[in-house]
Formats: structure tokens, C-alpha cells, sequence
């Protein structure tokens, strides 16, 4: 069974080619796409999907707690993504404050994110087969 992911991010052109990305792979069903943080939230408790992607610095971030985002995981998905251009010490601060899993540089995605994605889908797969 594929897993389910749910992008959010501001840019259209960025998530275009995410989109593109991920709908080549069999083992990922893409099942939608966020503009903002509170669509995103929105999304995730409709869709409930297990990964969510989010851009870690959208245009309405300041308004936005942790706290809020944290809640994508409350609401549904399983583990939050978050993609930024900058590694420093301040987005990996805030990709932790979200309860991110990992945070990847939106300019290796083409290397880096299908295999996050496929990392976590064993890591859930193998917890669920140890439930069963």
C-alpha cells in the first residue's frame, strides 16, 4: 500500500515540481496541496495522510505557532517533512519546535526526498507489523 502524502508549500512552480516528483513513484500516492499554513491543517485533518511536506518559511509563518503546526500531527498525518533553502541553526530550531522528522534543502530534493518519504514508510510499516 502506498503511503500517503500531502504537500504544503507557497510557491506553485515548487510544488509543481514536487507533485511531479513524487507521481513517479508507485509507492507514494500523492493526495494533495496546501497554499498555507491553516489550508494545510485543514487538509491534513480531512485527508489524513502519513507524511505531511511543509515549507518550512511560508509568507503567513509569524502568525503561526509551533504549536499550530504541531497539530498537523494531531490531525492526521503521521510524521511532518519540512523543506527549506536555508540549513542553518534557526531552521533546524524550528523544523524541531514543528515535531519535524528531518528537514531537507529544497536544492537537493530531487536526491533527497523520495527517499525520506520511503524511509519513514518502512518505519511506520515496521511499527504496524509490531502492533499486530
Amino acid at each position: 500500500m502506498p503511503i500517503t502524502v500531502l504537500l504544503a508549500g507557497d510557491k506553485d512552480f515548487e510544488r509543481q515540481a514536487i507533485r511531479r516528483l513524487l507521481q513517479t513513484h508507485p509507492e507514494i500516492a500523492f493526495v494533495g496541496e496546501a497554499t498555507d499554513f491553516p489550508q494545510a491543517t485543514q487538509m491534513s485533518n480531512d485527508l489524513r495522510p502519513q507524511v505531511v511536506i511543509l515549507d518550512l518559511h511560508m509568507p503567513d509563518e509569524a502568525r503561526v505557532s509551533p504549536i499550530e503546526v504541531r497539530s498537523l500531527l494531531n490531525s492526521g498525518a503521521s510524521r511532518l517533512l519540512v523543506i527549506s533553502v536555508w540549513e542553518d541553526a534557526e531552521a533546524n530550531v524550528l523544523a524541531n519546535k514543528f515535531g519535524a522528522y528531518t528537514l531537507l534543502d529544497k536544492g537537493d530534493l530531487s536526491s533527497t526526498l523520495v527517499p525520506a518519504i520511503l524511509e519513514k514508510a518502512a518505519e511506520l510499516r515496521a511499527r504496524s507489523a509490531g502492533n499486530s
